[in-house]
């Protein structure tokens, strides 16, 4: 243990630690899915790249933002 430092503050520290990892990775999955439906509606073109292969590259990524999602709530629930 830290010196000065009681478990409840510890304690403290760790939930707040926890709640900005929560809020950067909440972040990070809402970003994912506003660029992926952005790629998949034509919203946001990338030059010199055709709309086909921006449209999957959009799938691509909303399915694994979801597949991320979900593989964080089962391992959560599984510990």
């Amino acid at each position: 243990m830290a010196k000065g430092k009681t478990k409840a503050a510890m304690k403290g520290n760790t939930v707040l630690a926890s709640l900005w990892a929560l809020i950067a990775w909440l972040t990070g999955v809402l970003v994912s899915l506003a660029v992926g439906f952005g790629m998949i509606s034509g919203t946001l073109p990338i030059p010199r790249i055709p709309e086909i292969v921006t449209a999957v590259a959009g799938w691509i990524v909303v399915i694994l933002a979801i597949l991320g999602v979900l593989l964080k709530i089962i391992d959560k629930l599984g510990s």
